[in-house]
């Protein structure tokens, strides 16, 4: 397992009847994984893993790891309530063939760090895959500092990578200065990612990278090269699309592009309801601006067939 480079925290597609559609994820992981992402995190966020049974989980993973078939690593989205059951599952996930697990800490549960301590310690150790840990202080609620984080690794050998969400990129300078290359960090927030790569990150768990991977893929190249001014001038281009990312409604907003340029639908499971309004007009506006002014570069992007059931206004334009 290589943790670098763009990893999509892929999307959880659904059916008319909001059942998983299994079909299109194996399609779109394949898709992902042709335009340069190395490999594919499940049931993250962005995945609505909130709203999946176990059983849905487990049938995802086992899912992309069929479709990718060793080409490129599947890691696991490990989230729960309770810690018994993230045990359970980050099990289940390396029974499922996967290489890696990102492990969070309970989405209601916050607390101090003790607690928060011996929940992650308890699932890093309950199985020998290389673990991420995922440091959403805005989401989660739950903050792991940089010393914390460096305490954790210390103590934990198959804790390798951390996926660092709080939005800044001094967050990725400290942790280089705590742990060196102990650690791969990661960019968790879309549009800081060129930010955080100067700061030292080597990869990215992208979302806009759903809809647009071999931008993605050549943004963190670029940046990664140290190839400035090619950076510079593709974010200018990125950034209103990779905003997208950091709202309440990212997941409904990013399927929303998936959608509009026939790659998926934007169906979502409730609470969540598909944007609408002012809102889905603002969204529809940057999109169509961006693809009118798609970068050169990145125009040439592998296809899959779009859902014949999806009608899609941007990419009837195209």
């Amino acid at each position: 397992m290589k943790w670098k480079g763009v990893m999509p925290a892929i999307t959880t597609a659904f059916k008319e009847d909001l059942s998983v559609d299994h079909e299109f994820i194996a399609k779109h992981a394949r898709w992902l994984v042709d335009n340069g992402c190395t490999g594919i995190i499940a049931l993250g966020s962005l995945g609505e893993s909130a709203t999946l049974s176990f059983d849905e989980k487990v049938a995802i993973l086992e899912t992309c790891v069929r479709a990718l078939n060793g080409r490129a690593p599947v890691v696991a989205g490990i989230a729960s309530l309770s810690t018994a059951e993230a045990v359970r599952l980050a099990r289940a996930a390396r029974q499922a063939g996967c290489s890696g697990l990102m492990v969070l800490p309970p989405y209601v549960y916050s607390s101090d760090w003790r607690e928060m301590k011996a929940h992650m310690q308890t699932v890093i150790r309950s199985t020998n895959l290389p673990c991420m840990l995922y440091n959403n202080p805005v989401s989660y609620k739950t903050d792991f500092l940089p010393s914390q984080i460096q305490e954790l690794a210390r103590e934990n050998r198959n804790m390798v990578a951390v996926k660092e969400s709080s939005a800044d990129a001094r967050r990725v300078t400290a942790l280089k200065a705590l742990c060196g290359d102990r650690l791969a960090i990661f960019v968790g927030v879309d549009d800081v990612i060129v930010e955080g790569i100067r700061a030292g990150a080597t990869g990215w768990v992208a979302g806009l990278v759903n809809a647009f991977p071999r931008e993605s893929v050549a943004l963190f190249n670029y940046a990664a090269r140290g190839q400035h001014k090619k950076a510079d001038e593709l974010y200018r281009w990125f950034l209103p699309l990779l905003r997208m990312d950091t709202v309440v409604k990212f997941v409904q907003l990013i399927k929303l592009v998936q959608q509009e340029i026939g790659m998926g639908s934007e169906r979502v499971r409730p609470p969540r309801l598909v944007v609408t309004g002012a809102e889905r007009k603002a969204a529809l506006e940057t999109l169509k601006a961006a693809l009118k002014n798609r970068p050169k570069t990145a125009r040439r992007v592998n296809r899959i067939r779009p859902d014949p059931r999806v009608r899609s206004a941007a990419t009837q334009t195209l």
